[in-house]
């Protein structure tokens, strides 16, 4: 591949970041009443926004394997689903964005627009990783013990062709932001 598709040095990353991190702090995903109002069901930006980037992703990566672009099989890495360790992080990073509000990405944001609970919560990002590797060698058997689909795409583990997976997810997205559209116009009412 040609640049920049086959660009994958540091620059690229740290231009990226901004980006990222501009586009989630003009969104308000910099704020940690944001992300909990999700986990209360009482805003559904984040779902749609994080929703809309795997629709546009995954069908941007169909439509470039449908031109013969990228060979799924042979330039994309799928792993391989380990039950038990899988449900340990989510358990894991869902209590942690429960308690404080932030994602890894969103705390990152708040700590570059001066908000201190992201400081905060980016500090026990760091010494939660350190608490668990330092750990993790006790559960390392446990956590891969159980294994699930052996690198399997979506399309593959539910046997349905590409488009219908990609319309799946889309039919969904329409679908989501359809019955919130009301929940969602109320709540820019009552913040004006």
């Amino acid at each position: 591949m040609s640049f920049p598709l086959g660009y994958t040095g540091p620059l690229s990353g740290i231009v990226l970041g901004m980006v990222f991190g501009y586009v989630l702090e003009n969104a308000g995903f910099g704020s940690a009443c944001k992300l909990t109002a999700q986990l209360r069901f009482q805003d559904w930006a984040v779902f749609k926004v994080m929703f809309t980037a795997i629709v546009v992703s995954s069908g941007g990566l169909y439509l470039m394997q449908a031109l013969g672009m990228v060979n799924v099989a042979k330039d994309l890495f799928v792993p391989s689903v380990f039950l038990w360790g899988s449900s340990l992080g989510g358990v894991l990073i869902g209590v942690g964005m429960a308690v404080g509000g932030y994602c890894p990405g969103t705390s990152m944001a708040a700590v570059c627009s001066g908000r201190l609970d992201g400081l905060l919560f980016l500090v026990g990002i760091v010494l939660g990783t350190l608490g668990f590797n330092a750990g993790f060698a006790s559960i390392k058997a446990w956590a891969w013990k159980q294994s699930g689909p052996d690198s399997l795409t979506l399309q593959q583990f539910l046997h349905l062709p590409t488009w219908l997976v990609w319309g799946l997810l889309l039919a969904t997205l329409l679908v989501v932001g359809f019955l919130t559209r009301g929940a969602s116009a109320a709540r820019g009412r009552s913040t004006t």
